[in-house]
C-alpha cells in the first residue's frame, strides 16, 4: 500500500500561485507515474496532470495547461504542482495519486486524502 501525503493547499485569490505536494515513504516511488486530481463542490472527480516515473513525460487537462506545472523530486519521493494564475473555478480538493501509467486521465492504483485550495475572486 502506497501512502500519500498532500501539502500546500489554502485559500488564495483569483491571480495568485501556490505550490502543492505530494510525498511518500515508499521506496519504489520512482516507480510509479504520478498524477493530480480534482474534485470541485458538488461535480465529479477530474484529472488536472501526470508525470511519468522518469518525469521526462507530462500530460495536462485542457483547462490548466499553460498555468500549471508538475513535477517531481525521485529524490524526496515527492510530486509537485505548481499553480499559477489561479481562477475561482480552481476551487477544489486536490488530490495526488500514483500508478503504472502516465498519460491524460489515467488509471491510478493509490490515493492521497487530498488539500482544499480556494480560490476567491
Amino acid at each position: 500500500q502506497v501512502q500519500l501525503v498532500e501539502s500546500g493547499g489554502g485559500l488564495v485569490q483569483a491571480g495568485d500561485s501556490l505550490r502543492l505536494s505530494c510525498a511518500t515513504s515508499e521506496r519504489t516511488f520512482s516507480r510509479y507515474a504520478m498524477g493530480w486530481f480534482r474534485q470541485a463542490p458538488g461535480k465529479e472527480r477530474e484529472f488536472v496532470a501526470a508525470i511519468s516515473w522518469t518525469g521526462s513525460n507530462t500530460y495536462y487537462a485542457d483547462s490548466v495547461k499553460g498555468r500549471f506545472t508538475i513535477s517531481r523530486d525521485n529524490a524526496k519521493k515527492t510530486v509537485y504542482l505548481r499553480m499559477n494564475n489561479l481562477k475561482p473555478e480552481d476551487t477544489a480538493v486536490y488530490t495526488c495519486a500514483a500508478g503504472d501509467v502516465a498519460a491524460v486521465d489515467p488509471p491510478m492504483d493509490y490515493w492521497g486524502n487530498g488539500t482544499l485550495v480556494t480560490v476567491s475572486s
